[in-house]
């Protein structure tokens, strides 16, 4: 899918609106295309074929491409939300920020929230014929929404914790591994963005206006505040899981010994019972009237005194 934006003046407020036509310092917005509409966009505005399709693996790393026709390719890594059998999870796609001489284009596998914001008109004060600076302001919206994420996985962890102090399910222990993949992912996409932002910097192209410096500045900032948060809750829910594993395993210890020590006590009376259950001459008590009484007493009697022992044991 292509659409097609551009920044006009209307009743002196510059106003973002969807055109029909690609035009100089337009925004071509491209969301899984297909090989047709890649080779149409790539004739239109000449840009390498390459630089089209190198967001649509999602495995491709964070990077900076410059072909002979002085196009930038700034790929990174951004985070997407998505719900999976009722449950909110997390992972990263490449987003592709071609820059050219006439135009932007930016290409993803997904609609992204980072680029509907710029769409539905969430972000003021940015132009689409301002290309260095609109991808400054893509690659700040994306840092952004890692620390909104980033602390959204932070409030379900703790609440998930909450729950596996009442339940101790292997469901709870299964959504906080998906958390700590979701970690996994956001900490190496980071860290890729941050080398690139960081080459970035050595761009001329890319600070055209005076402000450009600063913005640049604040998303490698961001990125930075990002990687700590995505560490640090990373090492919190490992320590959480290997927590909650040993105290699920020590519950199971408690719960066999438990057992183990009611099949002792049980095995008194069964051995009391089989032996004056002998069909032979002798049997203690046999032609008393009392007899089973008398068995029977012995029998609880050395079942309490079991139990007392055992319990002193800490196998109760």
């Amino acid at each position: 899918m292509i659409t097609i934006h551009k920044t006009l003046e209307e009743n002196n407020t510059s106003v973002l609106q969807q055109i029909d036509n690609i035009e100089p310092g337009c925004w071509i917005n491209i969301v899984a295309p297909s090989d047709q509409e890649l080779l149409f966009i790539s004739k239109k505005v000449n840009v390498p074929l390459e630089f089209l399709r190198a967001s649509l693996d999602d495995e491709e790393t964070s990077r900076i491409d410059i072909d002979e026709n002085n196009n930038i390719l700034v790929l990174v890594d951004i985070p997407f939300s998505e719900m999976e059998d009722n449950s909110l999870t997390y992972d990263t796609y490449p987003l592709g920020i071609i820059h050219t001489e006439g135009v932007l284009i930016t290409v993803c596998l997904k609609n992204s929230k980072v680029l509907l914001d710029f769409i539905d008109g969430k972000i003021k004060s940015f132009f689409t014929f301002k290309r260095s600076r609109f991808t400054l302001q893509i690659l700040y919206r994306i840092a952004s929404y890692y620390l909104i994420y980033l602390r959204q996985i932070d409030k379900k962890s703790l609440m998930i914790e909450k729950r596996l102090h009442k339940s101790m399910k292997n469901k709870e222990l299964i959504q906080l591994l998906s958390l700590e993949k979701s970690l996994v992912y956001f900490s190496t996409s980071l860290k890729s963005n941050e080398i690139t932002l960081e080459k970035m910097l050595k761009l001329d192209i890319m600070q055209k206006y005076p402000e450009d410096q600063d913005i640049l500045e604040d998303v490698i900032i961001e990125n930075k505040q990002a990687i700590e948060m995505a560490n640090i809750y990373s090492n919190i829910l490992s320590g959480t899981m290997d927590a909650f594993a040993s105290v699920i395993s020590n519950n199971l210890n408690i719960v066999m010994k438990l057992l183990a020590s009611v099949t002792i006590v049980m095995a008194i009376p069964n051995m009391i019972s089989g032996m004056f259950g002998m069909n032979v001459n002798a049997i203690p008590f046999a032609n008393s009237p009392y007899g089973f009484w008398i068995i029977f007493g012995i029998v609880i009697t050395i079942a309490v005194i079991a139990v007392i022992i055992l319990n002193k044991k800490d196998m109760f």
